[in-house]
């Protein structure tokens, strides 16, 4: 039974709470005591109970930074690497170190080069330029040297698409030990027949959101199409699975164009609520604006296509890749309202297309892109070789 260390450092991953990469940490974690392995937990946010399935792993708590001015926040972040470093030695003998990237987080993966075993670097953005745009950055010079030296200490960075691959190779220290590995799915989460969680109206067409309210998630363009859609099938109703900073000004522009009535907002939601929603709804929608850099790996579409959700999304990053237009879902032009509007009236118009494109969808994520996948995916790259189902895995070397 191989020990394994998950690091996750970064004050803004509740590692169990309902946000997207709390979902990923989770995920991640039980697809790995899924395949025999000791977990050992480190983070600086674990509050609440620890969801169902991760009982069993061990949980280290790490410093938290003080909420001060943001300077002095970021140098005690860098400072806790020495209290990092020292929980590992202490739960050491380690056989793997995997740790989900940290502006400032370098102890794991040059402990884990230190003492001879693979250090793996799971990288979900370009962190540096994400926290310089959307948050507040002061020492950027101090963040891209602890990037140089994690990246440089890990034995292999694991990315969610290609366009944090690409990120990743302008670092000459991270040039070959890159390997993309998207989000995924857990299909027990997601039943064939699972019951709608709110009653549907006969004859009602419900277009459907899940996902945190943030701007880059193209929540106005979505409102804009539902209008459009409205005004020529007022059958149809809007429902927005989530919360954010976004909520208050979604609800005002809801209201200024008269769709109050026709649209729901749950609010924050629990994750084991997820699919009853989605059963609930005709057709989901990931409606990206047309951002100069797209690099995620959308949780929320690999979801609704495992719910069996025929999908619209934005024609834009890894979603052209995921989604072949007519086979397994339909993508519109990134930041086209009209388009949008056009594409979600074809659904509500053609019910065999709505159960195709679900049925296709379901397989494709089903087949491809699942937790357990991504599990073996990360022993193999760590050099920890899967035997026959009960066996403990055996050491196997690491991928070129």
């Amino acid at each position: 039974m191989p020990r394994i260390a998950y690091v996750s450092a970064d004050l803004g991953v509740p590692v169990f709470g309902r946000k997207g990469c709390s979902i990923h940490v989770q995920e991640v974690l039980r697809a790995l005591a899924r395949c025999g392995a000791r977990l050992e937990l480190f983070t600086t946010s674990a509050e609440g109970e620890a969801p169902e399935g991760l009982e069993q792993v061990r949980l280290h708590a790490l410093p938290r930074a003080a909420k001060s001015d943001p300077a002095a926040r970021e140098q005690a972040e860098f400072a806790a690497n020495s209290e990092l470093r020292r929980q590992l030695e202490r739960a050491g003998p380690l056989d793997l170190v995997y740790e989900r990237y940290s502006l400032w987080s370098v102890a794991a993966m040059e402990f884990a080069r230190e003492v001879s075993v693979p250090g793996l670097l799971e990288v979900n953005a370009p962190l540096i330029d994400e926290q310089a745009e959307y948050r507040v950055l002061v020492d950027r010079v101090c963040a891209e040297r602890a990037a140089e030296r994690v990246f440089g200490a890990a034995t292999a960075l694991l990315c969610v698409s290609d366009e944090v691959a690409a990120y990743l190779e302008g670092f000459p220290c991270a040039r070959g030990k890159v390997h993309v590995v998207s989000n995924a799915v857990n299909p027990e989460r997601f039943p064939v027949d699972g019951k709608p969680a709110l009653a549907v109206p006969p004859g009602v067409f419900t277009v459907g959101f899940v996902g945190t309210l943030k701007t880059w998630h193209g929540l106005p363009l979505l409102v804009e199409a539902f209008a459009l859609l409205h005004a020529r099938r007022p059958g149809a109703r809007l429902l927005i699975v989530g919360d954010g900073p976004e909520l208050d000004k979604l609800r005002a522009d809801v209201n200024t164009r008269g769709l109050t009535e026709a649209t729901h907002f749950t609010g924050a939601v629990a994750n084991g609520q997820v699919p009853g929603l989605l059963a609930a709804m005709d057709v989901a929608v990931a409606p990206y604006p047309n951002l100069a850099r797209f690099y995620f790996s959308p949780l929320k579409v690999f979801e609704y296509m495992a719910g069996g959700v025929p999908v619209v999304a934005s024609r834009i990053g890894q979603l052209e890749k995921l989604i072949e237009p007519g086979v397994n879902g339909l993508l519109v032009p990134p930041g086209d309202a009209p388009a949008l509007a056009a594409a979600l009236e074809r659904m509500c118009l053609e019910p065999e297309l709505r159960k195709r494109l679900g049925r296709a969808g379901r397989a494709t994520v089903l087949g491809k892109h699942t937790w357990d996948k991504v599990a073996q995916r990360i022993l193999q790259i760590g050099g920890v070789a899967l035997t026959r189902e009960g066996e403990a895995p055996a050491k196997a070397p690491a991928e070129p």
